[in-house]
């Protein structure tokens, strides 16, 4: 499990197991500066998290690394690619994580474009969407 300080501007990463924190560069330090108060309730909910975490530390690497996919944060995919490889992930989990999270983005996609454009075409019946809930997301 990771802790991030962010009230201080940085973004160090402390290790369940107690290694020293390591610096992550996830970019607090513009609004350390001008909104003080903001990066302190991020901390803070960082700290709540931490105390409330209930994942073991290759599951919790493991979903930060696909959030960090979809949240498109280089700094963050690295540093959880790395972590969840530390934590016990082998990279075939963690290709198979890094797969599910594209074919999830896809399907989303797909599901969010067709619910939008359905009312603007004049064939709104797509094969398998209609029919099948779970047809586009898999």
């Amino acid at each position: 499990m990771t802790v991030v300080e962010q009230a201080t501007g940085t973004c160090e990463t402390a290790n369940i197991e107690g290694s020293e924190p390591t610096s992550g560069g996830c970019g607090q330090g513009f609004l350390a500066t001008h909104l003080a108060p903001v990066t302190a309730a991020i901390a803070s909910l960082d700290r709540a998290l931490a105390d409330a975490q209930t994942l073991d530390a290759k599951t919790d690497e493991l979903l930060r690394f696909a959030l960090s996919i979809k949240a498109r944060s280089e700094p963050c995919v690295r540093k959880h690619f790395s972590g969840a490889l530390a934590a016990g992930a082998t990279e075939a989990e963690i290709a198979y994580v890094f797969a599910l999270t594209m074919r999830e983005a896809a399907g989303a996609d797909d599901c969010w474009t067709h619910g939008i454009i359905s009312d603007l075409t004049t064939d709104t019946a797509t094969p398998g969407y209609d029919d099948d809930p779970a047809g586009c997301c898999g």
